[in-house]
């Protein structure tokens, strides 16, 4: 992932719920008088027009009729268990069963109706100095699990010639030797020349795999430069820090995960407020009330 590889006041909601309540019964409504069904189970009837957007263009007519095929006999089958489970499930079991499809279009509409408002009224930028201050305030929640080290990185192709030379640029690392390295890149199989990021230890040992968990502390050490070789060709690598399991993270390794954090506690601070405006709205309007109720 580090490396660079070469290989409320909300008005007008109500249209909102009315259009997703449309939508989801338009086939309800639908008519159909005037178009021959393709099949019937009671009183229900599937049309054409039910299967025609699931039927793909790049089907061939033999792949088009067995879909169909298997379409109607699904849904027949569907409709008759339904038909059946109506006729022997219990009055409780159905009423059980109702309650929690009304429970669940409920959440959906809503939800739906949450995350459109969200997206239009919630700021979704997040400052340097937000990051920060939440760093800072939180760090020591923040401590490593895995070693993380920082380093720069080539892995040269195993006839590659003039291999002294890149070492000794690769140690020295001036803006000369950038340079030259950067304009020779594309003979290396991979290459990391940023060493100000982050990148765990079980990556490293993906990248060189003559690294393992036994022997990677002989390598993985603060301005330790090594060089392996293996079938695949030679690893060289400068590593220019080192932080180990239980210290603190730096801020720009874990600045993606503070970041939805921080987004998701706004999303929510802005649908707790929006609920409360909705219900202040509606008191005040008089389209809802709470009754006293007798102790």
């Amino acid at each position: 992932m580090f490396f660079r590889f070469k290989s409320l006041r909300p008005k007008g909601y109500s249209w909102m719920v009315l259009a997703l309540f449309v939508v989801s019964c338009n086939s309800l409504w639908k008519d159909n008088s005037d178009e021959q069904p393709i099949a019937r189970v009671g009183e229900l009837y599937l049309f054409k027009e039910d299967i025609a957007p699931l039927l793909s263009n790049t089907m061939s007519k033999a792949d088009s009729a067995s879909f169909v095929t298997d379409y109607i006999n699904n849904w027949a089958s569907k409709q008759l268990l339904l038909s059946k489970a109506k006729i022997n499930l219990s009055e409780d079991k159905l009423g059980e069963f109702d309650a929690l499809v009304e429970t669940y279009r409920t959440d959906l509409y809503t939800r739906a109706y949450k995350e459109a408002l969200v997206q239009q009224g919630s700021d979704s930028v997040i400052s340097q100095t937000q990051l920060e201050t939440f760093y800072e305030k939180e760090k020591e929640n923040f401590k490593l699990k895995e070693k993380l080290i920082s380093l720069r990185f080539i892995h040269l192709p195993p006839q590659f010639m003039n291999k002294e030379s890149v070492v000794e640029k690769l140690k020295r690392f001036k803006e000369d030797d950038i340079r030259y390295l950067d304009s020779i890149g594309v003979q290396f199989k991979k290459l990391n020349f940023n060493d100000s990021i982050w990148v765990t230890a079980s990556r490293i040992r993906d990248e060189i795999p003559l690294l393992t968990l036994d022997n990677q502390d002989r390598y993985l050490k603060k301005s330790q430069f090594f060089e392996l070789q293996d079938s695949l060709g030679v690893y060289l690598a400068k590593i220019t820090g080192v932080l180990e399991i239980n210290d603190i993270a730096p801020l720009s390794y874990i600045e993606p995960s503070i970041r939805q954090v921080l987004l998701n506690r706004r999303k929510l601070d802005y649908i707790r407020k929006l609920e409360t405006e909705i219900i202040d709205e509606a008191i005040k309007e008089k389209e809802f009330e709470v009754y006293a109720q007798d102790k």
